[in-house]
């Protein structure tokens, strides 16, 4: 007589170290959605279900920036700095000497991640609402 295994004896060995999944998020798509998804997920090589679930997860969808996403907004934050900080002396005609501008690159180092957070953080609030 063959061995019965229970749906938790199956499960709990095919998870692999994650978690156990056990709700479910359900919705309506029309044929041509359906289609669409059918054949995206075909495309990836994982099933309808597995392919929405990580489409789902993905920090953009979540609302969140990947590490290299946050990283390069820092440093893009940093840049903006540095030329704000650097282009209004020049504008009104003084001329920048090399320990105002050491000076302007270690003060922009020491707060761009900070004022990239606060950035963030407002664009969070805004979204929020």
């Amino acid at each position: 007589m063959p061995e019965l295994h229970t749906i938790e004896d199956r499960s709990s060995a095919k998870l692999r170290g994650r978690e156990r999944r056990s709700l479910n998020l359900s919705t309506k798509l029309t044929a041509i959605e359906a289609q669409a998804v059918e054949e995206a997920a075909s495309r990836a090589g994982k099933t309808p279900s597995e392919w929405a679930r990580d489409v789902l997860l993905r920090p953009e969808a979540l609302g969140k920036g990947t590490e290299m996403e946050v990283h390069l907004f820092t440093e893009l934050i940093g840049i903006e700095m540095l030329m704000m900080k650097t282009l209004e002396p020049i504008l009104r005609g003084e001329k920048l000497e090399q320990d105002q501008v050491a000076v302007l690159f270690r003060q922009v180092q020491s707060t761009k991640a900070a004022k990239a957070q606060e950035l963030l953080a407002k664009r969070g609030h805004k979204q929020e609402k």
